[in-house]
Order: C-alpha cells, then sequence, then structure tokens
C-alpha cells in the first residue's frame, strides 16, 4: 500500500505547478452559481489531458461536467465546486475545492488498476445557495458510486463535517407605489412589510433551538425616498441540526412573513431557490483513513471550539451523503483572524498556505481512496 500511495503522491506532485494554475485563475475569475461557464471549461482540462473521458454540460446542466477514468469494480466521486460569492469572490475557496478534487482524481488514475478504482470527477455547480448537487442527484447523478469525497478550506483543519440542513427561500412583497409627502395614504409599503417580519423573527429567536439559525438580506426595497416602495424583495436562510427539524421549523419563520403582509396589505410571495440542503452522514471508516493520512502529510487538528466552526456550514453534499458513503473534510489555510465569506479569507485562497492545503488535500483524498479500495478488496495485496 505504501508503494501505491507514493505512486499517487508523485502524480500529484508532476501536476502541482498546473492544479496551482487552475487554482488562481478560478480564483481570479469568480463566477457565481449556475454562471460558472469558464469553470466549468477549465476545470475539467487537465483531466482530458490524463486521458479521463469529459462530459460536458452533464446531465442536462450548462454548468456541470462528468470526467471518468478507469473500469475498476469501487467507484469513487471527487466533487468539484467551483461557484463563488456575489461581491465577496472566491471568499470561501471554492478555487481550492476544484483543484483539490482534480490532483485527488489525477493521483488516484496513477494507481486505478492496482487498486481496482474507477475514478469520477462530477462538477457540481452552484453549491453557495442553489443546489446543484440536489439537481444532479435528481437527474441521476452518483448512482452506484462506492465513495463521494472533496476536501473544503476552513481557516484551521477539522476532519468531520456537521453541516446544519437548511432552506433558502425568496421572500417579495408587492404593495403600490405613491407619493410619499403628498399622498402617503394612498401607498401600501413593501419595504415596511420586511420591517414586520425581521421584527418578528427577532422574538421568535427567543423561542428557537439553541441550534436553529435564520437570517437573511433585503435585495430590494424601493427605488426613491420620495415613492412608497410598492415592491421589496429578499433571500432568506433557515438552518437546523436535520430535515426533519427544518421541517418543523421553517413554518414558523414563515409565519413572521406572512405578519408582515398582513399588517402592511401587501401580496406576499415565498419562492424556495432550491430543496432544502439536508445534514451530513459521514461515513466513519472513510474519514478515519482521511484522518490519518492528513496527520501522515504533516497536517494538525483544529481542538473543538471557535476556530472549528466552519464545520457546521451547510451544504449540497450532505444530500449526497444521504445516498452514497462520503466525507466532507475541512483543511486549514492558516488564515484567523479571517474565516470564510469574508474579503480577507478570499484572499488567503491564493498564495504559499493556500498551495500547500490544495496539494495536501489532493494527496490525502488519493491516499483515502486507495485505503477505501483496499477496505473493500478491490485493491492489490
Amino acid at each position: 500500500m505504501t508503494v501505491l500511495k507514493e505512486a499517487a503522491r508523485r502524480a500529484v506532485d508532476r501536476h502541482a505547478e498546473k492544479l496551482i494554475g487552475l487554482s488562481e485563475r478560478l480564483h481570479a475569475e469568480p463566477e457565481t452559481a449556475w454562471e460558472e461557464h469558464r469553470a466549468a471549461a477549465t476545470v475539467p482540462e487537465l483531466l482530458d489531458g490524463a486521458g479521463f473521458d469529459v462530459t460536458a454540460s452533464y446531465l442536462g446542466l450548462d454548468t456541470a461536467f462528468l470526467a471518468r477514468f478507469g473500469s475498476g469494480p469501487v467507484r469513487i466521486a471527487l466533487c468539484a465546486e467551483y461557484d463563488a460569492l456575489p461581491g465577496l469572490g472566491h471568499a470561501c475557496g471554492h478555487n481550492l475545492i476544484a483543484a483539490s478534487a482534480v490532483g485527488a482524481a489525477l493521483g488516484l488514475a496513477a494507481v486505478a488498476d492496482d487498486v481496482g478504482v474507477s475514478v469520477e470527477v462530477y462538477g457540481t455547480p452552484a453549491e453557495e445557495g442553489g443546489g446543484g448537487k440536489i439537481e444532479m442527484l435528481r437527474r441521476g447523478a452518483f448512482a452506484g458510486v462506492d465513495l463521494a469525497m472533496m476536501v473544503h478550506p476552513a481557516p484551521v483543519d477539522v476532519a468531520e463535517a456537521r453541516p446544519f440542513a437548511v432552506s433558502h427561500s425568496k421572500i417579495s412583497y408587492t404593495g403600490k407605489s405613491a407619493h410619499a409627502a403628498a399622498y402617503p395614504e394612498a401607498g401600501v409599503n413593501a419595504a415596511d412589510a420586511f420591517t414586520v417580519a425581521q421584527v418578528a423573527i427577532g422574538l421568535l429567536r427567543q423561542q428557537l433551538p439553541v441550534s436553529a439559525r435564520v437570517h437573511g438580506v433585503v435585495t430590494h426595497a424601493g427605488d426613491a425616498p420620495n415613492a412608497i416602495p410598492e415592491r421589496a424583495t429578499g433571500r432568506w436562510y433557515v438552518r437546523a441540526e436535520t430535515l426533519a427539524e427544518l421541517a418543523e421549523l421553517e413554518p414558523r419563520v414563515m409565519r413572521a412573513f406572512e405578519a408582515g403582509a398582513l399588517a402592511t396589505g401587501c401580496e406576499l410571495s415565498i419562492e424556495p431557490e432550491s430543496e432544502p440542503y439536508a445534514e451530513f452522514r459521514t461515513d466513519e471508516t472513510t474519514l478515519g483513513h482521511y484522518r490519518a493520512n492528513a496527520l501522515a502529510l504533516g497536517r494538525e487538528f483544529a481542538p473543538p471550539g471557535q476556530a472549528a466552526r466552519m464545520n457546521r456550514a451547510s451544504t449540497d453534499m450532505g444530500n449526497v451523503s444521504q445516498v452514497v458513503p462520503a466525507i466532507h473534510p475541512y483543511i486549514g489555510i492558516g488564515s484567523l483572524p479571517a474565516t470564510n465569506h469574508q474579503h480577507e479569507f478570499a484572499a488567503y485562497c491564493v498564495g504559499v498556505t493556500a498551495q500547500r492545503a490544495l496539494l495536501d488535500g489532493a494527496i490525502a483524498l488519493a491516499w483515502t481512496g486507495v485505503d477505501r479500495a483496499a477496505g473493500t478488496g478491490g485493491a492489490a495485496a
């Protein structure tokens, strides 16, 4: 096994410069959910050059792809995310996720025949709120896969993902415009509806479970101070420990938005942005392999506490984990006090520390794939 792992590592090292270049190109050209056209074309280029069979626009999704190599009985999937955040660019490090997935696939491909695996790289768009993996699952992706893996940047290394289940909703209020000084009584104020709703949500938090999260933004609430806003829109997330808990909690939050409509006389529209993201179901045996491999590379896992809280962030990889054995470890880029979804974190997603995390993540995932194949009888003795 040591010989096979070293062969996988050498394959990653041979491509190190190109993997870093891929990460930096994605970082410099951020694209938001469902708009990742450059990324979806760029990420599989290295795989195509290494003999992978690449399917663009996978399952009819313009910014998804599937790249496959080998014919072994153990099917191992690597998930590449590459969407960025509006206004923040790659402040969650998806450029590193994509490059590490490609690197891990190249490492596994180098030993695929010896360990008895088929390597599959899924280009998964729209993780930041769009539920790309959920849509891919609905269309048949990941069927028959034995293991799905990815590694996610964070301030520090944390092995186990414990994300919340989450729903994403677009909230719209429609009222009636009027001159705010001359004819205020003729108006129905859509912006005020959000004020009522947010006050109701703030009070509701007193009775919510300690693990629950409710947060959102008003994206539009009028155009001129002297005109009663006739339309207001926002995006709101509700998070809970599990999908079952979310199903109980979400209607309570939605009633707060109904209160805004009732109090102001506005019409309310609530539109889900995707199916809810599920909590994560970790494959403990595989996580044990990853932990050992990361330690062998000199990584250090953070103790529980403030520094390790990124592992509670929601992800549509949770939905994959409900149907396929999966892991979703976090790899540190040494960014503290900067944390995910900050401009400062985005700056840390390129540079020397980020490069080490990229390559360590790729190697650790490749080694974990070798371990998984051995555990299922796929690897040579």
